[in-house]
């Protein structure tokens, strides 16, 4: 009998691969799949599979001292000729007088000198040590115990607290494999919260990617499989007509249709100045009249654009359907879960929009999949009064993506005008957009889930 153990850290894994046909395909391949979860159990209500809630590791110091030093040794190994990473360096050093701000100081003169694959390694042995005797380590040997499993899959790569539940596979000699989160996370974040015995990418590239920043994981034990991401758009059950959609979000059918898509304020700060900035050039005919639909970011509340529902009352709204199930957590945006509603809701804004305007998001890849015209402004230097989004040109995987040229760059308010004009003239470079899904996405949507559980099944092997 072989046994799947499935575990789900936040609610775009839970989105990816609960809301997806992943589980049916996982059915195919394996006799049983046990789900264990950092989201409360709650989540999972009327789905018929043993769920097992795991608790999130609360760091002591030392727990945090040596991640810490492990994550900035990969940093400093890697930040050589790499903008997001260095980036990040300087975003991570912290000159505080507190506890934590002089041992950060301290690792960066350590991890100076100690930065080698061999010092991290050294690193992560500290760390899973130091949690070694917690409640939430003795808990998660408990469960594997209990429960058996032949392969331990993670949806996630990067989040501290699943550390444990690897350290405790590690030790009962489980496999364990990883699929790697999203396509920036190995050219431009910190280190993954462990080393993992399988790993599974979304393409050639980002195999490539996972070979440059951790050198010693051998060719074999990578798998490309796409991304479960994109997979419900594959699925008819999330399919709307355009006229249910053009209904629900009260458009104009006669006009088209616009929609900038929000990331969340850490990351696009700047979306309410380009949204105010649209709309005011639709307002004075400095652009074609058409719908404007405004989607926001899953993981934050939309309050920040409260004064734009105010000051432009006919700009449409899609508030993405995520219920907070817990807020008393480390990382509270991750225990946000979307409603099957909410994935309706985008497959008909994917599908129907003529133009999607986002700040270099991964949105980007779910409209090229549908064909549409892309425009990404970043017009914020850091010293404009904007919120420094150009900063992000330089980093790896936005490299690629601007010499795909299957999006366009806008850099100033002219620009953004000139390009919108131009978009909702024209149909997209469909050539460009293809090239640059295929050097992303290894796999079709349609194929993503069973060449996934495929891959996870030829581990056991």
């Amino acid at each position: 009998m072989t046994k799947l153990g499935l575990v789900i850290t936040d609610g775009v894994g839970y989105r990816n691969f609960i809301l997806s046909d992943f589980l049916t395909a996982a059915q195919s391949q394996f006799d049983q799949v046990v789900i264990f979860s950092y989201l409360p159990k709650e989540a999972f209500r009327g789905l018929n599979y043993k769920i097992i809630e795991l608790e999130a590791l609360q760091e002591s110091f030392f727990t945090w001292f040596f991640r810490k030093t492990k994550e900035i040794a990969h940093l400093k190994r890697n930040r050589h000729n790499n903008h997001g990473i260095q980036v990040h360096l300087k975003t991570n050093y912290n000159r505080n007088w507190s506890t934590r701000g002089i041992a950060t100081r301290f690792i960066y003169l350590v991890t100076h000198f100690f930065n080698s694959e061999n010092s991290i390694g050294v690193f992560e042995r500290l760390q899973f040590w130091s949690f070694k005797k917690s409640s939430e380590a003795i808990n998660s040997k408990k469960v594997l115990e209990k429960n058996q499993c032949n392969l331990l899959f993670f949806t996630h790569q990067r989040p501290p607290f699943i550390a444990p539940l690897v350290a405790a596979a590690q030790r009962m000699n489980l496999p364990t494999a990883a699929f790697i989160f999203s396509w920036d996370n190995l050219a431009s974040k910190g280190r993954m919260a462990a080393s993992f015995d399988h790993y599974l990418v979304w393409s050639e590239q980002m195999k490539k990617d996972l070979q440059q920043f951790y050198p010693k994981v051998p060719t074999p034990k990578i798998n490309i499989v796409g991304t479960p991401q994109f997979a419900p758009y594959a699925m008819p059950k999330y399919v709307a007509s355009k006229e249910q959609f053009i209904q629900k979000f009260e458009l104009n059918p006669e006009l088209k249709i616009l929609c900038y898509s929000c990331g969340d304020v850490s990351t696009s700060p700047n979306d309410p100045y380009y949204i105010s900035l649209i709309a005011g050039a639709i307002e004075n005919n400095e652009l074609p009249k058409c719908n404007l639909l405004v989607r926001t970011s899953p993981a934050e509340t939309p309050g920040r654009f409260d004064v734009l529902k105010n000051e432009y009352p006919w700009i449409k709204w899609n508030i993405p359907e995520w219920t907070q199930l817990r807020s008393s957590h480390q990382e509270a945006w991750s225990q946000r879960i979307p409603s099957e509603q909410d994935l309706i809701d985008l497959k008909s804004i994917l599908a129907c929009s003529d133009l999607n305007i986002n700040m270099l998001s991964t949105m980007s890849l779910d409209f090229m999949l549908h064909g549409k015209q892309l425009i990404n402004p970043v017009m914020g230097n850091g010293s404009n009064g904007l919120g420094d989004d150009q900063k992000f040109l330089e980093y790896a995987h936005i490299k690629l993506l601007l010499d795909s040229k299957a999006s366009e760059l806008a850099c100033d308010r002219q620009q953004l005008l000139t390009a919108i004009q131009n978009a909702l003239a024209k149909d997209p470079d469909r050539e460009a957009q293809s090239a640059f899904i295929t050097q992303q996405i290894g796999v079709s949507i349609e194929n993503t889930t069973s060449e996934t559980t495929k891959a996870l099944k030829s581990l056991l092997n």
